[in-house]
């Protein structure tokens, strides 16, 4: 028979980390799941500015992937409200949540980037929180069965 120092069993898991409570396992979860949030948020706030035809944004002249500034607001706006609506499932646990999360952070780097010639201090935000969005959600542990 053997004792284990200070009564702990190896390999037990604290309550609040089987069911589902904050842990460290889930935090880059939550972490990913505010950013995108937070992102959709802000894509969302933009695109409405955009259709209002706010004098916040700039135009450049002959850029390669030039279109009409409404357009601009209406892709943001949706994408913004799904990348929200994905964000608050990665909160609540879903696993389908981290792949659509993953593609709507690419499609989202590619809109900001697109969005540069608008903004470009803010789209270069939006891509720096969109990086760490792909990084979070790759980097959790429990999509492999980690």
């Amino acid at each position: 028979m053997t004792s284990h120092a200070g009564g702990a069993r190896p390999n037990s898991a604290a309550p609040a980390a089987r069911k589902g409570g904050f842990s460290a396992r889930n935090g880059w979860l939550l972490f990913a799941g505010f950013l995108m949030v937070f992102g959709g948020l802000m894509m969302l706030f933009s695109g409405i500015s955009a259709i209002a035809k706010d004098d916040v944004f700039i135009t450049t002249p002959h850029y390669a992937y030039e279109f009409d500034l409404t357009s601009w607001g209406w892709i943001h706006l949706v994408l913004g409200i799904v990348i929200l609506l994905a964000g608050l499932a990665v909160i609540r646990g879903a696993v389908w949540a981290r792949i659509v999360g993953l593609a709507l952070a690419g499609l989202s780097m590619v809109a900001s980037f697109m969005w540069l010639p608008y903004t470009p201090f803010w789209a270069l935000v939006l891509l720096a929180i969109d990086g760490l969005i792909v990084w979070a959600l790759c980097t959790a542990p429990g999509l492999t069965g980690d």
